[in-house]
């Protein structure tokens, strides 16, 4: 005669176990979502202040006051020797997509620039913006700036314009 060992547990307490984490990762997951955008958004702010950075160093000191055009142009160092004017993951940002959000340059305010140390156009004015790739995933507001170098949100996430900056809010 067999008799049964009373050590384990039974299916009934597995059960309730196996809801009680199902139960808190459906409290936990959507905190971490909104802490990931916020580190998106947060990465996406601080990439336009190097932006800003990188136009005033590069307009005074490579293109007498000329601003550049795209990232890989403020990303390539002036001759043979130095670093660019921001970091490498900025300057050469694959199809400028940096933490979520697509960081891009556009250059066609304002009147064409002296050429810079490289002998490529530049602009006398600049927008830098940064506009989430999935609205609500990867970010929530996208953000916009100028040679003024003051940042400005778009609590839409919609493709902020130099309109942005005047009824926008200013964040920096």
């Amino acid at each position: 005669m067999r008799i049964r060992s009373t050590k384990g547990f039974t299916l009934i307490e597995l059960l309730i176990v196996v809801a009680i984490i199902g139960i808190i990762a459906a409290i936990a997951v959507p905190g971490l979502m909104r802490a990931r955008m916020s580190g998106n958004e947060a990465s996406a702010i601080g990439s336009l202040r190097a932006i800003n950075s990188g136009q005033a160093t590069f307009a005074s000191s490579a293109a007498q006051g000329g601003y550049a055009i795209t990232l890989g142009q403020l990303g390539t160092r002036c001759g043979s020797t130095g670093d660019g004017f921001v970091s490498p993951d900025l300057g050469s940002a694959t199809n400028g997509v940096k933490s979520g959000y697509t960081i891009a340059i556009t250059a066609t305010g304002g009147a064409a620039g002296p050429s810079d140390c490289n002998s490529a156009a530049t602009r006398t004015t600049y927008l830098a913006t940064a506009v989430p790739l999935t609205l609500g995933t990867t970010g929530q507001r996208s953000f916009i700036t100028s040679e003024a170098s003051t940042i400005y949100a778009e609590p839409t996430g919609a493709v902020p314009t130099s309109a942005t900056m005047v009824a926008g809010k200013a964040i920096q």
